[in-house]
């Protein structure tokens, strides 16, 4: 996902990726020292003030540190992909009026819940998106965590507001065509498993193409209703189901 972090939009992942690496990809959470890596993925993803930064990136792998993930080509140690994310409740997902407001970093973290908010996704590998994803399922349902949110901009309204300036935005955010969103960006999230469109918040983050309206997304957890059974479960056997899991979603 992507956003202002701008950023990547908590998701704000543009869909625009690279060829895909010539070796082998690591995917693992992060550590402090992968930073400076992390600020040539951001560079080379976001243009300049829409970049996360050295102390913003650092502030999130120390206070989330088994909720930043990222994937990394071996032989050359790159960034391919990575997602923040955080824990966050029910009540200030509806109080938050900007992107800002969900992805704060906040030590120590909210009372107990099932819920994640999607900070920042940024990547320029496709496969490495999946391979992010297909990683931390296990670990999600060896956790409880049942759901994630996002903010998604939707790159598809300036053009749509021109035909249809009177419409209101929920139309379009809603809007489908063969099944699947109107909106591009909506669509791309829809196919990662964020299938559940929440609501919509004008101002949301500073996105021109989209107006500045942010569509609040939520993707379900595979077989997260099961979350007695699967604290019982070895780690190791989840990790073999990983595949399997992400077909789930």
């Amino acid at each position: 996902m992507a956003t202002v972090d701008p950023r990547g939009i908590a998701g704000n992942h543009s869909g625009k990726e690279a060829a895909a690496p010539a070796g082998p990809v690591e995917v693992r959470f992060l550590r402090p020292g992968d930073v400076e890596a992390l600020l040539t993925l951001e560079q080379a993803k976001w243009d300049g003030d829409q970049a996360a930064g050295r102390a913003e990136l650092a502030a999130r792998i120390e206070a989330y540190p088994r909720l930043s993930i990222g994937a990394f080509e071996v032989a050359s140690g790159a960034a391919l992909a990575s997602l923040f994310m955080k824990p966050i409740t029910a009540e200030q997902l509806r109080s938050a009026a900007a992107w800002a407001d969900c992805a704060r970093v906040e030590t120590p973290v909210p009372a107990a819940t099932g819920s994640l908010f999607g900070i920042s996704l940024s990547s320029v590998d496709a496969d490495a998106v999946t391979a992010v994803f297909e990683f931390f399922w296990p670990y999600a349902l060896k956790h409880g965590w049942r759901d994630i949110y996002l903010g998604s901009p939707m790159p598809g309204l300036r053009a749509w507001k021109r035909a249809h300036p009177d419409t209101p935005v929920d139309v379009y955010m809603r809007e489908r065509r063969h099944g699947l969103p109107r909106d591009p960006q909506l669509r791309y999230y829809h196919n990662k498993g964020f299938k559940d469109i929440v609501c919509c918040k004008p101002e949301y983050f500073p996105h021109a193409a989209s107006l500045d309206h942010g569509s609040i997304l939520r993707g379900h957890i595979p077989l997260s209703a099961a979350a007695p059974l699967w604290r019982l479960v070895p780690l190791s056997w989840l990790k073999q189901m990983r595949r399997l899991l992400f077909r789930l979603v």
